[in-house]
């Protein structure tokens, strides 16, 4: 079946975030003995880091380990096309499976459209309507090129169809919800990081989004908000936050403060325990609005942007876009500590199943068609 193709699916990865979100499917994919490749892409890390922590996930390895030179966004993004072309051209899948919104993710969805390999794009249809964020155009673009979208929610499938994609949509929930409930308990056995914390009582926070990193008076704003928060902040520094930190001197005013514990960057299993101790959660990540939405999780987020692709969180009460202002930070915080915080049980993301709807919609899609509109 399928035109000569060898029923294959070639997963691809890039960053962390994506390894995680796909964990949940390459462990359903090995559960039904469905055959499939791993790709990662070194976009972020080197080859250590990342085939340790898929390694402490207890995940396979993959079997194709591409290194990227780190270049401008552009030159990334061709240097990964080139890469994936040839690595596609030799595995002919039947599927190339991506996650999110990265350079990754973009340029290996570009090498397949061009080769004829349908592209099932895992967490598609979010939208932040903030086009100064690269996400936001890489996330665009796979969507308006994949055969398959596997929608998180009602709201992405509703963005999908006012676009009018190309692809067919189903509407799985994330697997960030998966992930969440699959590696907590790993995260409970393996971490010691409660330990080295200094606070009781504490708000954790993280940062690395250009538009927030990368503007000296957007970063400065944010560091007066860790520094005079009512709460105790533990802050793990993003290697580009850091960077940014030490060249504007703005480092030295949260290295004196009793306010804040900075930590170097802490790996997945340190983060959920990390996130599941904490009394709130200040971040300009998307994964990390949805993670806090788990219900092993439940923790109040404020966003410290002026959109969010993740509405959802907002809507059922799990998140607050807050900005960068440091006075509406404080204001916030202080309100959440003052009122009880009280959530829905289920998270507006999933049950922790979607892993197994994307493997049983992709099966269904093999058997069942030749892709002949490609």
């Amino acid at each position: 079946y399928m035109q000569g193709k060898n029923g294959k699916i070639l997963v691809i990865t890039g960053t962390r975030p994506e390894i995680i979100k796909m964990a949940p499917i390459i462990r359903v994919l090995q559960k039904n003995d469905v055959p499939f490749s791993h790709a990662h892409i070194g976009q972020h890390y080197d080859y250590n880091m990342s085939q340790q922590f898929i390694e402490e996930l207890g995940l396979p390895s993959p079997e194709y380990f591409l290194k990227v030179k780190r270049n401008s966004p552009s030159l990334q993004t061709s240097h990964i096309i080139g890469l994936t072309q040839k690595l596609i051209k030799r595995i002919k899948p039947s599927l190339v499976l991506v996650e999110g919104d990265t350079n990754t993710v973009l340029a290996s969805s570009l090498a397949a459209l061009k080769q004829k390999i349908p592209v099932g794009h895992v967490e598609a249809g979010l939208r932040s309507h903030d086009l100064r964020m690269p996400e936001e155009h890489n996330r665009r673009l796979v969507d308006h090129l994949s055969a398959y979208l596997y929608a998180p929610t009602m709201l992405a499938k509703m963005n999908l169809e006012f676009e009018n994609v190309w692809g067919k949509i189903f509407v799985t929930g994330n697997t960030v919800v998966d992930a969440v409930m699959q590696h907590m308990p790993l995260a409970e056995a393996k971490s010691n990081i409660i330990d080295k914390i200094y606070f009781d009582e504490y708000a954790l926070a993280t940062l690395h989004r250009q538009e927030n990193v990368d503007d000296f008076y957007t970063l400065r704003s944010l560091v007066k908000a860790f520094v005079n928060s009512p709460i105790p902040i533990v802050y793990p520094v993003h290697p580009r936050s850091l960077k940014r930190l030490q060249e504007t001197k703005l480092w030295s005013l949260l290295f004196t403060s009793n306010n804040v514990q900075m930590l170097p960057p802490v790996g997945y299993l340190d983060f959920l325990v990390l996130l599941k101790n904490s009394r709130m959660v200040i971040t300009d990540s998307g994964g990390v609005q949805e993670e806090a939405t788990a219900p092993l999780m439940r923790k109040p987020v404020l966003v410290t942007r002026i959109s969010t692709e993740r509405p959802e969180a907002i809507k059922t009460g799990f998140a607050f876009v807050v900005g960068t202002e440091s006075e509406n930070i404080t204001k916030m915080i202080n309100y959440l500590l003052e009122n009880t915080f009280n959530p829905p049980s289920f998270s507006p993301f999933g049950d922790g199943k979607a892993a197994e709807r994307i493997v049983n919609a992709i099966m269904d899609e093999l058997v069942n068609t030749t892709f002949e509109r490609l």
